[in-house]
């Protein structure tokens, strides 16, 4: 499980890996039509899909294909969302994303940007690959606004899960040059 942030906070947020005792907050993700605005995907109720989501995210912890983490807000230590480190496969190609879930009350507070640049710091801190990605709707531009602040840019348009995406990424080399460059400030 050496993908998930456990134990990482930001100034704003804690990471901590997903728990059963989360659900029945994050089944208003699955009930908010403005959750899937982006996406085209196959739901059913919000019970069942919020279910098979910790199935998934259960076994990505199990196989080390990642895993998102629950985001706590320090200051109510309120579930804000989930995001993490997933190993994806795009376009046959085993990748590295940045992802990100937010629930709607804590959409648009600067969550996203704070948890998606932790993210990629601790994977490239960790050298866990030569870049990253997030893999983000054609139409999506909040999350395309939280990755462009994640100093990540459209590499490629592709199709993803039968959606029309853009695959935004940030390099390694280009990371360290920024941290470089902001510490010698």
């Amino acid at each position: 499980m050496k993908f998930l942030l456990t134990h990482q906070e930001t100034p704003r947020l804690r990471l901590r890996p997903v728990s059963r005792n989360d659900f029945g907050q994050w089944v208003d993700f699955f009930a908010d039509p403005e959750s899937f605005k982006y996406w085209d995907a196959v739901r059913s109720d919000p019970v069942s899909d919020c279910e098979n989501w910790y199935a998934r995210q259960l076994e990505r912890y199990r196989n080390d294909e990642g895993g998102m983490n629950a985001i706590i807000e320090k200051s109510t230590d309120e579930l804000v969302g989930h995001g993490g480190l997933l190993i994806q496969q795009v376009d046959e190609i085993s990748e590295l994303e940045v992802a990100y879930s937010l629930l709607s009350r804590h959409r648009n507070k600067g969550f996203a940007t704070e948890v998606a640049r932790k993210c990629r710091d601790f994977a490239f801190e960790n050298d866990f690959a030569p870049s990253l990605i997030s893999i983000i709707s054609l139409n999506n531009s909040p999350s395309s606004r939280v990755a462009e602040k994640n100093n990540m840019a459209v590499d490629k348009h592709t199709i993803y899960h039968e959606n029309d995406v853009n695959i935004y990424r940030i390099y390694r080399e280009d990371w360290i040059a920024r941290e470089l460059n902001s510490n010698s400030r």
